[in-house]
């Protein structure tokens, strides 16, 4: 396959404002913009967690073709599930502190969608990368002491694994630790060589 040189290179844009996103596509050293998506995340009835990010993942990247008409955009989405139910962002301290009391001595498994759709030709690429998080036996000490040192409010599972969060677990089971924080960039670098982008292709 031809690759596209840097200065030839299809735009990239990723289709969301977060700062974790942002920092995991940063690390292939290729240039981006990012753009926040109108998608309405509501569950379908009856949808599982992976149908649900694959969907979303999708959604979020073509919300943004008529912006970006002639751009390979990101799409992803990520949820997490605990025990058959799909838990999201705590928002308030009740709430994280019942997330970790249910995730202790348990497995949590983060599901998160992927999309690459080129708005030039409408071709599209999606996948879903699950991730195993074995959670140690917690005492409330610790999930207080964790709580009041990362306040993981807006993290889906309340934790960060990036950061303090990473002692709260036993092992880590699944092909691309980045999936864990919300982008893997594995699989998309897989996408991207597929529509001529290399990040080793160029200097």
């Amino acid at each position: 396959m031809r690759y596209l040189s840097l200065k030839n290179m299809t735009s990239i844009v990723l289709a969301s404002t977060s700062p974790f996103r942002r920092s995991l596509l940063e690390k292939l050293g290729l240039p981006f913009e990012t753009a926040a998506p109108e998608t309405d995340e509501t569950p379908y009835a009856d949808e599982t967690a992976p149908q649900l990010v694959l969907r979303l993942a999708l959604q979020k990247a073509q919300a943004l073709r008529e912006k970006y008409p002639r751009h390979l955009i990101i799409g992803s989405d990520q949820v997490c599930v605990l025990n058959n139910t799909i838990t999201g962002k705590p928002h308030t301290v009740e709430n994280a502190v019942k997330q970790l009391q249910q995730a202790s001595g348990n497995v949590v498994t983060f599901y998160t969608g992927l999309a690459l759709y080129n708005s030039a030709t409408g071709a599209h690429q999606a996948d879903c990368e699950p991730f195993h998080v074995h959670f140690r036996t917690l005492s409330d000490r610790e999930i207080e002491n964790y709580l009041h040192r990362e306040e993981p409010w807006q993290c889906a599972g309340s934790f960060k694994s990036e950061g303090l969060g990473i002692t709260l677990f036993d092992r880590l089971d699944g092909r691309d630790p980045n999936t864990l924080i919300g982008l893997p960039l594995i699989r998309l670098c897989e996408m991207l060589r597929r529509e001529g982008v290399d990040p080793l292709a160029h200097r």
